[in-house]
């Protein structure tokens, strides 16, 4: 994509009855931009110092609203659990199957949302603003593509898949209800990732706040309608996050184009940007392929440890997978400025913003390790009356308490990489990660049993190697990197 590629035609066409009103929104943007612009270049002026408080003010002003987009999809999972999980137990262990699945699809598709904010920040930080909105758009179309095509897959493949991830019985049955009910949702939530790689690289990120929190709120309204008052089950529960899911899209997909309308960026589908964002997008999706294969790996080594052990872990993962979005927020804030300082061609910057956002994270870890080993009995009947599952959960929920401040560094230092454009590195170090992580699952389940007797020592292993083994080797590869100078380019 050059600057040349389209010319002054592109305003002549939109001066009709709305050009008023884009000509006011475009200077308004503008104006905007320049504020926040004068603000980044005056705030942490000290280059080489990584704790200025104007360094650590603009991640916390990315790093909130941010927050609020991360935990849209963990949030619809969260909240299902604690519906369907006051339906039965095999109810609640089938939703944790079907929404391990989809989470994975998901989550193999985050480069949509990492791979456009590194784009549209690197062009914008190095001035040219047209370019850097229309490689975003590229990112909408191909979410919208790979989102019909997977959604359609999946629904065919639901059963099979469900039966290899090793439900049976009422579990298995549960498990495809709830995906076939569930996946026609995936295009639009993929489309609220690209948007969000927009509003990321623009640094305009309140509204994915708003937007997150308005699916909640239509997510729950609709949980409880489906499931106890129409009496749905779990299949219900499903259909509400389906209807949540597009709602948000729509909502984010709208003012992106206005938006970028306004700077005169196209919308027009352009082959050659689309395959460019998803050629971009291949190292991504294979750091995220292992990583959501070792995952897996964790669903189906508990899944063997019985039903109460998955019922367990699905409730402490999916308040993981809530709160571990405050720590990935600070990531993606360091990874947003870092992007523009390397686009800009300021390297003393981009250190000092890493170091920061590293710091930050380690402390908000921290923070969350105390929360949520504080909150652990309060929480645990929140998703079952059965006592045994509280039990774990609690005990799960303590083990995971004390590796958070590690998850939190780990996390931002992940986000700086990814900003950085580091991708292959970190395709070949998390695939590295999992060759080692998935053998001593298999160890693990092995040694279950023999050694590992108990449903209590059972949880505590589980979210033992997850986080000395899976976390912290990406802690060992990524606090490597940094020590050198090989990831600034």
């Amino acid at each position: 994509m050059t600057t040349n590629e389209r010319n002054d035609t592109d305003h002549t066409a939109r001066e009709t009855g709305a050009a008023d009103t884009t000509a006011h929104t475009a200077h308004t943007l503008r104006t905007a931009d320049r504020t926040q612009a004068s603000t980044s270049g005056t705030s942490g002026t000290s280059s080489g110092t990584s704790g200025t408080p104007g360094v650590y003010r603009q991640i916390l002003t990315l790093a909130l609203p941010t927050f609020g987009q991360l935990i849209a999809e963990p949030a619809f999972i969260l909240i299902d659990t604690a519906i369907v999980g006051h339906v039965s137990d095999a109810a609640l262990a089938g939703l944790s199957v079907g929404s391990t699945i989809i989470l994975t699809v998901v989550g193999l598709c985050i480069f949509l949302a990492y791979g456009t904010t590194s784009q549209v920040a690197r062009l914008i930080g190095a001035g040219r603003r047209r370019e850097g909105l229309e490689a975003g758009i590229d990112g909408l179309w191909l979410a919208l593509i790979i989102g019909i095509i997977v959604s359609a897959a999946l629904f065919a493949a639901a059963e099979p898949l469900c039966f290899a991830m090793g439900a049976r019985g009422d579990v298995l049955h549960d498990a495809t209800a709830y995906l076939t009910a569930i996946v026609f949702g995936l295009p639009g939530m993929l489309l609220v990732y690209a948007a969000n790689g927009i509003f990321r690289g623009l640094k305009k990120v309140r509204i994915t706040l708003i937007a997150a929190v308005a699916g909640a709120i239509v997510n729950t309204v609709l949980d409880l309608l489906f499931v106890f008052g129409f009496g749905w089950g779990i299949a219900g529960s499903g259909a509400a996050t389906l209807i949540a899911q597009w709602f948000m899209g729509i909502f984010l997909v709208v003012p992106a184009l206005l938006w970028s309308s306004a700077d005169g960026a196209n919308w027009r589908p352009r082959l050659s940007g689309i395959l460019r964002s998803a050629g971009d997008g291949v190292p991504l999706f294979i750091r995220t392929l292992a990583l959501r294969a070792s995952m897996v790996g964790t669903v189906m080594l508990a899944t063997h440890m019985g039903t109460h052990v998955l019922a367990g872990y699905q409730a402490v993962n999916s308040t993981w997978n809530f709160v571990i979005n405050i720590l990935d927020a600070i990531g993606i804030a360091g990874q947003t400025l870092v992007a523009s300082e390397l686009g800009a061609k300021q390297r003393d910057r981009a250190r000092a913003m890493t170091t920061a956002a590293a710091k930050a994270g380690a402390w908000s870890g921290a923070a969350v390790g105390v929360t949520l080993a504080a909150i652990s009995f309060a929480i645990a009947p929140a998703f079952t009356a059965n006592p045994q599952i509280r039990g774990l959960i609690i005990i799960g929920m303590i083990t995971l308490a004390l590796f958070q401040p590690l998850n939190g560094w780990t996390w931002a230092v992940d986000g700086i990489l990814i900003g950085a454009g580091d991708f292959r590195y970190l395709a070949i170090a998390c695939t590295a990660i999992m060759l080692i992580y998935l053998p001593t699952l298999a160890g693990i389940n092995m040694l279950d049993g023999v050694w590992i007797t108990s449903d209590t020592a059972r949880m505590i292993i589980l979210w033992a190697a997850i986080n000395v083994i899976f976390v912290g080797l990406r802690g060992v590869f990524n606090g490597l990197r940094i020590r050198s100078d090989a990831w600034i380019r």
